[in-house]
């Protein structure tokens, strides 16, 4: 009998571990996806493609526009997604005038088009910028 008992503490242990196990599984959170963007043109309607080449190279940064910084005139001739972490950002695009990016925002940026980002709040920017690039190739151009 007494064999028995101990024998029988193991397979409790078990039945009692397995039946938290099951009730852990059903309060476990599940992983979940929030689409940001969906889209095959830029922001000012341009279709756009990813570069032909053997050397791809994706680039991901977060830029920090303190209160009345600016970007400087440039361009992009890679595509680049843009996601707003903090702030309001205004851009100017030459002759597409001007759009106000805000915080949750996301967006496909201008390829080609010259345009100047600034920050006219008393708060910081944080942009996450994503370019689909290719080694060798500049993610970013100055404007001339």
């Amino acid at each position: 009998m007494i064999r028995f008992r101990y024998a029988a503490l193991p397979l409790t242990l078990l039945a009692g571990l397995a039946g938290g196990y099951a009730l852990a599984q059903q309060n476990t959170p599940t992983a979940s996806a929030e689409v940001l963007l969906t889209t095959d043109k830029t922001i000012l309607g341009q279709p756009f493609a990813y570069p032909i080449t053997d050397a791809p190279q994706v680039t991901a940064a977060i830029v920090t526009l303190p209160p009345g910084a600016e970007t400087g005139w440039h361009h992009h001739d890679v595509p680049l997604f843009g996601y707003i972490l903090e702030g309001e950002l205004t851009v100017t695009y030459e002759a597409a005038g001007e759009k106000l990016y805000r915080s949750g925002d996301a967006l496909m940026e201008a390829l080609g088009t010259p345009h100047n980002g600034r920050n006219e709040t008393s708060e910081p920017i944080r942009i996450l910028a994503v370019f689909i690039g290719a080694e060798g190739v500049p993610n970013s151009v100055k404007a001339q």
